[in-house]
């Protein structure tokens, strides 16, 4: 395993998993990679994404967008990496133009692990799924299965791994780095 350190943040949506991410890079060293994998793709994304760059203005972020491949990505020079997040990379892998899906497990696990070996500190941002126990269509399914299995791979190699409620940050795996428990 890489010499560097996984952090795992997880939570429903809106929880405050993004913000409390950015904060927690804040203590930790430059340079400072924001991955972010969200597509502009449909009503709000735009918005989302400009609201996003926002937030980070000034923090000291070098924003890469990489909606794919991110086996394929190379950074300039090792550092705290953000990933946001793994259930837009995982659309983004799964899903083609037409519709049709293929598994994304393997890649998406695999360009983790590539970001890991680049990284000193990198800071995965998830989404909990499939907990509303609804009947959904076999392509929304299939999504959420592969997120909840693609969770449970970056969880058992993830060094920390904290769940945010209300955004209240509650480590359920080992131990946030210094400084980072501030908001408590």
């Amino acid at each position: 395993m890489p010499d560097s350190e996984m952090i795992l943040l997880t939570g429903g949506s809106a929880c405050g998993k993004s913000s409390y991410a950015e904060e927690l890079c804040l203590s930790l060293p430059f340079p400072r990679y924001y991955i972010a994998a969200m597509r502009p793709f449909g009503d709000g994304s735009e918005e989302k994404i400009a609201r996003h760059r926002r937030l980070r203005r000034g923090k000291g972020f070098e924003t890469i967008e990489r909606y794919t491949d991110l086996q394929g990505l190379v950074l300039p020079e090792r550092g705290t990496v953000l990933l946001e997040c793994i259930c837009n990379l995982t659309a983004n892998e799964m899903f083609d133009e037409n519709g049709a899906w293929t598994d994304p497990y393997e890649t998406v696990v695999a360009g983790v692990e590539t970001l890991r070996r680049q990284s000193g500190t990198l800071l995965v941002i998830t989404n909990e799924v499939g907990a509303d126990s609804r009947a959904y269509d076999p392509g929304t399914r299939a999504y959420m299965d592969a997120i909840g299995r693609i969770n449970q791979r970056l969880a058992r190699q993830a060094d920390v791994i904290c769940e945010l409620v209300c955004g209240i940050p509650l480590v359920r795996k080992g131990r946030l780095p210094h400084d980072s428990d501030r908001r408590r």
